[in-house]
Parts: C-alpha cells; structure tokens; sequence
C-alpha cells in the first residue's frame, strides 16, 4: 500500500493536582490515624507491595516503613498480587523488586510467599484466603492506587479492598474470587470478602493513591480500617474525573507501543482504549470507539506477561516472542477472561501491520483514515494524530499542535520509533 495518512502531534491538557513531597505527605496521613495508640513496641506490620506500575511506589512503601519504625514497630513487606509473577513467590519478589522495592533500599524484610490460611468461609460459600505472612502478622497496612476497573463498574473498583481480595488472597483467592464473581456480581464479592477481612486479619489502616493524567501522584489518602469503603468510594470519583484519556472519541486504527501489566492489569486501560466491557469494540455509551487496534511491544517490567493482548486485533511478531505464554495464561484463567491470552495476527513489520488493517476499516482511504498515535495507555499527553483530526485540534482550546502534518516515520525496515 502506498499511501498513508499524514501525521500531526498535539499535546493535552488535563486538569490535575501534584502531590510534591510524597514521603512527608504519606508520614502526616498516617500520623492523623493515630496508629500508635493500637500498635504496640517490638509489633509486626505487613505492608502490601502490589504489581502495578504505581507511579512513586518505592517512596510510598519506604515512608510507610518508616513510619512504623517511628511507632517501634518491626515493618515487613509482602507482595499482593493474586497470580502474577507466574504466580510463583519468586516471580512476585521479582516484580516488586523491578520497581526498586527492595530490602536494601526500604530497610525491611521482603517475605514472599504463595501460601494462604483460610480465614472462614464466606457468606456465599467459599473460602476466604489471605497471605500466610501477612496473617501472621501483628497488624496489616494495605497499600494501594484507587482507579477505574479495567473490566467492573460500579462504586467500588480497583483499590483497596480489591488488594485485600485478590492481593493478599494470593492466587489461591485470586481464583475462587474471580469464579464467585461469575455467579454472583464485582461488588458482591468484593464487600462480602472484604468484610470478612476486615474483621478477622487485623488490618490497621490503608493508603489509598490516586493518580492524574498524567501518570503522576495526585493524591495520597490514610484510611481508617472503618472507613475503607466509604472513603474508597470517594477517592475512586476523583480517580475517575483524572484518568487520562485519548483526545478524540473515535479512530479507525489505534496504534501502541507497548503494554504490560505494570501499565494496567489488562496491559492496556480498557478505560482509556474504550474496551471496558467488549474485548474487540466499545458498548453504546461508551468512548473512545476503536476499530482495530494494534499492539507493537511488551513493556520489560511485566516479564512477559501479555495479559490483554487478545483485546487487540493486531500486533508485531515481536510481541508473540516477547511473551510467556504460561504466565500470560495463568493470569488471564485466573481472571476469568481467556480470551485475553489469545494471540492477534501479528506480522514482522508495522508496515506490514498497516497494510492489512487498513482494508478491515471500511471505505476510508488510508490517507484520510482516523488514526491515534500513543506509547502506552498511561501516557497520553502527547499524541500522534493523522491528518483527519487536524481540522478539529486546530479550533480545540485544550489540545497544542507541537508538530505539523508529516509523513509516517517508517524505516528502511517498514517499521516505526519504538517510541512515538
């Protein structure tokens, strides 16, 4: 195919705040708590490390710790992560250790380990798993990012009483929730196991972290073990108004960079990608609406694991040999969705790629075809954008054209930047 559409860059602009001085701010939320009248010198504290990409993790978890060393407490850390990492205890050290949360740098201990103690049963009959470690443990903080759900909606999302669900349950819970959640609905199961959890496991507070749209600590808020869901609630408001997304509502290709699981447990934010509720086109109500959409790389962070990729309908070879097709199935069984295993039609070259999606669009040429440019789904602030929008994001007062009309940078190879 010869032709193809021209492309411009544009920058967005959303409205957002900054937390400026995280290890301060996470010290004055724990300290309004007032946890030293509950715990007690020479007491243990088990601190959540999760394995999303959670923009200043390693700052937050380092000023928890040393929060509870002030309280003369004895803090410990323990991966909360249901089956990623290949569901193994190694795996799981690992991926936190990617995101610089280490013994060395956060002068604790890191005690990882897929085992479980079944904590009761729950209402709705099956068991409640939490973390062998973590139960063992004087008192638990749960640490967590408050955003959308990449596959529930409803009040209560991804979070904090999510990570005492599939986090701390490890992937002994992580599957029994998910199969419950077939039966019965998100938000039931959540509660339920959350309640339970809640009375039985001793947890003493949470960090809940929201994030803007651009990547970047928004928010960071101490709870009360009382007020998880309440305050969950309103946090995942501001998460929502936040999130980033793509400057316009519909395109006839997508094309990204890269996924992986530190960007979003389905490699890609179903929220931003307007595939929330269909893996291969969004629902009435919903935006964006994309018609094909294309993948071209593994982040390094998710040690291949691809959950998502079968949201795409195409992707790179490189992709398909970059991902473990073991660890990417187990996450995607564990979660209930198969279909986000399966492999797209992938071909060696962007070129290539482009060649045949165009035709699958319709009756636009590819010249005029709508199509959005972007690394990943969390970074969105700058986007290439074909010829198409450009009418549009000229009379835009939030959108800034940084570059004009151009053609596709392909190489001597037919593919594109590994970073757009």
């Amino acid at each position: 195919m010869s032709q193809y559409p021209l492309l411009f860059r544009v920058r967005q602009t959303f409205d957002s705040q900054t937390v400026n001085d995280i290890p301060s701010t996470v010290e004055t939320e724990l300290s309004r708590l007032e946890l030293g009248r509950r715990i007690k010198q020479g007491e243990s504290v088990a601190i959540t490390c999760g394995s999303r990409g959670v923009a200043n993790i390693a700052i937050i978890i380092k000023a928890a710790v040393e929060h509870f060393k002030r309280l003369g407490a004895k803090p410990f850390i323990v991966p909360a992560m249901g089956s990623h990492g290949g569901g193994t205890a190694e795996g799981q050290r690992e991926l936190i250790e990617g995101y610089g949360v280490t013994e060395a740098a956060m002068g604790c201990p890191i005690r990882a380990s897929m085992e479980t103690v079944v904590v009761c049963q729950a209402s709705e009959g099956f068991p409640v798993h939490f973390d062998k470690h973590a139960f063992g443990a004087n008192h638990v903080l749960v640490v967590g990012r408050v955003k959308p759900h990449t596959g529930f909606a409803g009040d209560i999302e991804s979070g904090l009483m999510k990570m005492m669900l599939i986090g701390l349950g490890k992937f002994e819970g992580a599957k029994i929730y998910h199969r419950a959640i077939m039966n019965y609905s998100f938000g039931q199961i959540i509660r339920s196991v959350a309640r339970e959890v809640l009375s039985k496991c001793r947890i003493v507070a949470g960090i809940g972290v929201v994030e803007n749209a651009y990547d970047q600590t928004a928010l960071i808020r101490a709870v009360a073990p009382h007020e998880f869901e309440e305050r969950e609630k309103e946090l995942l408001v501001l998460a929502k108004a936040w999130i980033p997304r793509l400057p316009f509502k519909t395109a006839d290709i997508l094309l990204i960079d890269e996924m992986g699981k530190n960007i979003s447990g389905t490699g890609m934010d179903t929220n931003v990608i307007g595939r929330k509720y269909n893996d291969h086109a969004a629902v009435e109500g919903e935006w964006p609406k994309v018609k094909r959409l294309i993948v071209r790389g593994l982040t390094e962070a998710t040690h291949g694991n691809a959950t998502g990729i079968g949201m795409a309908e195409f992707c790179r070879t490189r992709l398909v040999e970059e991902m473990d097709k073991k660890i990417t199935r187990i996450n995607c069984l564990t979660g209930g969705h198969p279909v986000a295993a399966m492999i797209p039609l992938d071909y060696p070259t962007d070129r290539e790629i482009l060649d045949v999606a165009f035709p699958t669009i319709g009756l636009t040429e590819p010249p005029d075809a709508k199509l959005m440019w972007i690394h990943n789904t969390l970074e969105v602030s700058e986007v290439e954008c074909s010829a198409a929008y450009y009418n549009e994001a000229r009379e835009r007062p939030d959108l800034t054209i940084l570059k004009e009309p151009r053609p596709m940078p392909f190489d001597a190879a037919g593919n594109l930047p590994d970073h757009v």
